[in-house]
């Protein structure tokens, strides 16, 4: 059996370039070793995110930072994979980013001081208001597998132990349940983010467009 790291994406292009704006030719000369899917290779970061936000989703997620929680990462690459609106860190400014294995150069992060002030952002968004709803087990919730989830909506996540902070379950518009059967009181942050993003997609994606990702 070989042994060493897989070697992952493609070299440098063979044969003539092609021409077009979204081609990178440092990566055309060199090959693209980036974590992307195969229609992407060879396109600058830019061009990428730009094609990206002609079929952004409806929804988005939000996750409260005032620990500076590990989770944030993996949710951020979460939400580049379901193709999040927008992602919104609550509290402090910097964050973990090694968890989402540079997936947040192509999505839109923004930063707010408080879940209010998200709040209050996402219902002035042009197109109507976004409604905030908590995941979170908390006595009076929606579940989650009862869907359908809002269409315009953004899922926002607690620390990771404490769940979500009472200033925030006062803010949001409603919160969601996520079933579980077992011993444990909760799942991981941000593994609740992404079921919360995978029932959004089930309930209101297009599973029969031709650039879904299916491996």
């Amino acid at each position: 059996m070989p042994h060493g790291p897989v070697e992952v994406g493609v070299g440098p292009w063979e044969g003539p370039w092609p021409t077009g704006p979204q081609w990178d030719p440092e990566l055309l000369a060199g090959g693209d070793r980036r974590n992307v899917v195969d229609r992407y290779r060879y396109w600058s970061l830019e061009a990428i995110r730009a094609d990206l936000d002609t079929r952004r989703h409806d929804f988005h997620v939000a996750i409260e930072n005032w620990q500076h929680d590990f989770n944030i990462g993996t949710v951020v690459r979460s939400a580049n994979a379901f193709l999040a609106a927008e992602v919104h860190i609550v509290g402090n400014r910097r964050w973990n980013r090694r968890g989402a294995m540079v997936t947040d150069r192509y999505q839109h992060l923004r930063h707010h001081d408080d879940v209010p002030a998200l709040r209050d952002y996402l219902h002035a968004l042009p197109g109507g208001p976004v409604e905030l709803h908590g995941i979170d087990n908390l006595p009076g919730s929606r579940p989650l597998e009862a869907g359908p989830v809002p269409r315009r909506v953004c899922f926002l996540l607690g620390q990771e132990g404490p769940g979500l902070s009472e200033g925030a379950r006062e803010a949001c518009d409603a919160t969601f349940s996520i079933a579980q059967f077992g011993s444990t009181r909760s799942i991981n942050a941000s593994a609740a983010a992404a079921i919360a993003m995978h029932s959004w997609v089930r309930d209101h994606a297009d599973l029969g467009d031709e650039r879904t990702w299916r491996g």
